[in-house]
């Protein structure tokens, strides 16, 4: 089952897409698709229900992110071997992990705000994981039963406030928009195996990412158990797992971003997202 949510920021509603891509109501059944709606049974009771009975919706509606109220963001850094080459950077012995500010969720076709100084933005397509249920010392080979469902994120980062000066990995991932997800939740069952997905991205039509979630160093799965090992990850927790080759910051020379230009990007199974690069309020 494919959820999502739809209408102006903050204003979403819950709704679906039907067999045919149509999206459906879910107002009358559900409040929302946040962390009080993503246990097993909500999901099972939504799946039964006659989607073409449903309410449609306009196909060109926004759509939001397709959970509400996420409270924490838990990203994985170099987490394939060919990414963590080009970035000059040895293969991690164990998960590298940063955190994103909650406020840098939006919805999965939303503009990306370039920062006031910043000079250096660049894309990251990943998986998204979205927590079920409360995961604290998880098993691994029980870890994904936790798992509600996945989604497309783009990790955008702004390499100049990440890397350099007193640069922090979460400075540079931060900033609002910074992490467009969607365009729905795919519930586990229709992704029984989350490490055999293609990605990719492109920018203004080029190709620039190409990847698959086989060539993980660490899997889904050992992620989950890993984490929980540190924190408790909660419903509606939005977890992204590291990103291919092919981001701006690994050509030669490095290539960034510029107000105006747009990524594309998706992963199988999941659909596809966009968004166009658009200057701060504060400069327009």
């Amino acid at each position: 089952m494919k959820l999502l949510r739809y209408g102006d920021a903050g204003c979403e509603k819950p709704g679906m897409l039907d067999k045919n891509g149509v999206i459906r109501d879910l107002s009358a059944h559900i409040e929302d698709i946040g962390p009080g709606q993503l246990e097993d049974a909500t999901i099972a009771r939504l799946a039964a229900l006659d989607h073409d009975s449903l309410p449609e919706v306009d196909a060109d509606v926004r759509r939001g992110p397709p959970v509400s109220n996420i409270r924490k963001v838990v990203a994985i850094g170099l987490n394939y071997s060919d990414h963590a080459a080009e970035s000059g950077m040895p293969i991690p012995a164990e998960p590298v992990v940063f955190m994103k500010a909650d406020t840098s969720v939006a919805g999965p076709n939303d503009d990306v705000i370039m920062p006031v100084h910043s000079t250096k933005l660049d894309w990251e397509v990943e998986l998204g994981v979205i927590i079920g249920k409360t995961t604290h010392y998880v098993d691994e080979q029980d870890a994904l039963s936790h798992v509600a469902g996945y989604c497309v994120v783009n990790d955008i980062s702004e390499r100049a406030f990440q890397l350099e000066s007193t640069g922090q990995w979460v400075k540079g991932k931060s900033h609002d928009s910074f992490c467009p997800m969607g365009p729905v939740l795919t519930t586990r069952d229709e992704i029984p195996d989350p490490q055999t997905l293609n990605l990719w991205l492109s920018v203004d039509g080029e190709r620039v990412q190409t990847g698959s979630t086989s060539l993980m160093i660490f899997t889904v799965a050992h992620i989950i158990s890993y984490l929980s090992q540190f924190m408790t990850l909660r419903a509606g927790d939005l977890v992204i797992t590291g990103t291919p080759p092919g981001v701006g910051a690994g050509f030669k020379p490095p290539r960034y971003l510029s107000v105006g230009q747009t990524m594309e990007l998706g992963i199988e199974g999941l659909g596809e997202i966009s968004q166009t690069v658009v200057k701060h309020a504060s400069q327009v």
